[in-house]
């Protein structure tokens, strides 16, 4: 990006609102979180969004940058702008609460759903379980053990768009890790919650969550192993 100044179109209001445009200075190694921050403390005090750590550690500041769900902190402006204007919006598939705020409670509902709790069967008094990190299952855990729960995955796929009942990428991949979780002690309940309606059944295999998620995970491939299990299970109980 050339220097001076560039557009920034933010969205303003909750599910009924409109775009505000802003001129925000270029600087160099500038991210998009960097420029709402800018517009918040210069602009528009008001503005509502969030964040915490800034280095892509809590996913807290995800938003729709130029029509893509990204963490807004590791995103740089000269990645993503298009001919030097940046359109910022909330994440979708979720309730707009005000500004680039977004009602992640329907969220964790579904995370909930998926059976996502995990249950242990030891207590205080036992010694820690030894899993041996090379072990088919754990490597099979390790595929969705990196979730944070930022919701990028959720707000790019079409599947959770159009269907309410989805229970969508995230909370299937954490139902993935738990299944495959040999100190979870409610495996099967786990499986059981996952392949119901709106589980993993539903997933079209279309690789959204895949393309999008920022730490690289494969939400798509714990979802397929669910089905797999899902059909094992109508001849065998889960091991």
């Amino acid at each position: 990006m050339t220097p001076g100044d560039f557009t920034v179109r933010v969205w303003r209001g909750a599910e009924k609102g409109a775009f505000a445009t802003y001129r925000v200075p270029a600087r160099a190694n500038q991210t998009v979180l960097d420029v709402v921050t800018e517009i918040q403390r210069r602009h528009a005090p008001d503005l509502a969004y969030r964040f915490a750590c800034r280095v892509g550690v809590c996913g807290s500041c995800a938003m729709t940058v130029n029509g893509v769900p990204r963490w807004t902190c590791r995103t740089h402006v000269n990645r993503v702008a298009a001919e030097g204007a940046l359109t910022i919006e909330p994440l979708r598939n979720l309730p707009r609460l005000r500004d680039l705020a977004v009602d992640m409670a329907p969220f964790f509902a579904k995370w909930k759903a998926a059976g996502g709790r995990f249950e242990g069967s030891a207590t205080r008094a036992d010694p820690p379980a030894q899993v041996d990190p090379a072990s088919p299952k754990r490597r099979a855990a390790d595929a969705g053990i990196e979730c944070i729960n930022c919701a990028v995955c959720h707000a790019a796929c079409d599947v959770v768009g159009w269907d309410p009942d989805y229970l969508g990428p995230a909370p299937l991949l954490r139902a993935w890790t738990l299944v495959n979780d040999e100190r979870h002690a409610d495996r099967a309940g786990t499986l059981d919650k996952a392949t119901r309606q709106g589980g993993c059944g539903s997933c079209h295999t279309q690789g959204s969550c895949m393309k999008h998620c920022p730490v690289g995970l494969g939400p798509t491939g714990g979802i397929a192993g669910l089905k797999r299990l899902s059909l094992l299970s109508l001849f065998r109980e889960v091991p």
